[in-house]
């Protein structure tokens, strides 16, 4: 099974961190965030991984090498421009001739990565969107009326919102959408898709999940590594 990872943003937000090592690689315990992807890909059967890079791009190889030591073989790609969250994969098309799963290089989760890859190939769909649930409390009272009437006061409800996990399973068919040598990013790719008729199927994860975008999350993923991600040492050689 194959797999690319997005790494080759410029990790804005995490500056200034990232202004000396590239965010996929920034310490989470005593691995990164790129290594821990790395590895959970390989628990579930993942042997062949793109790493997708841009920004640091040498760095980024020279610190994983080959692969072997995680189990795996690695292949880069380095995109010589912004090409988006879509764009990169398109410059692998001649490797990617069977379904693939596209992640961001940021996003730490326990989701079980081989069965999301099943239900891909179950569906009737060329592109699997997973979804998770965030829920933000709301500090004020909603009030429910109709026209100058109050009919009832909801205190503080949480809001619920299903949004893009930042991980994907594709089909080569997908690739005739996807723009050459563009900024192309995976929102476009579900419009432009549903513009052709063409089905999108989404799967929501329940597993744990955090995406590593501000300096308050790479906090949180500290605690996260020792919570869900100590057993993943041992299968690094």
């Amino acid at each position: 099974m194959k797999a690319v990872i997005l790494a080759g943003g410029l990790g804005s937000r995490l500056k200034p961190f990232t202004q000396v090592i590239p965010k996929p690689l920034l310490p989470v315990g005593e691995s990164s965030v790129l290594e821990l992807q790395i590895l959970s890909l390989g628990k579930a059967g993942f042997d062949e991984i793109f790493i997708a890079t841009n920004y640091m791009a040498e760095y980024v190889q020279a610190f994983l090498g080959d692969g072997r030591k995680y189990g795996v073989r690695l292949t880069f790609s380095k995109e010589e421009k912004p090409l988006g969250t879509c764009g990169p994969v398109l410059l692998l098309k001649e490797r990617l001739t069977e379904p693939f799963l596209l992640m961001n290089g940021d996003v730490l989760t326990t989701l079980d990565f081989g069965e999301a890859y099943q239900f891909a190939l179950s569906v009737d769909a060329n592109l699997v969107v997973l979804t998770k649930e965030i829920v933000t409390p709301f500090n004020f009272g909603k009030v429910i009326s109709d026209g100058d009437y109050i009919l009832g006061v909801e205190e503080k409800p949480d809001l619920k919102l299903e949004i893009l996990a930042g991980i994907y399973l594709l089909k080569p068919p997908v690739f005739e959408v996807i723009p050459a040598d563009t900024y192309y990013g995976i929102d476009s790719l579900i419009k432009d898709m549903l513009a052709r008729k063409m089905k999108v199927a989404k799967r929501l994860i329940t597993d744990y999940w955090l995406d590593i975008g501000q300096i308050d999350d790479y906090h949180v993923a500290q605690d996260a590594y020792a919570a869900h991600f100590t057993h993943l040492r041992s299968q690094k050689s």
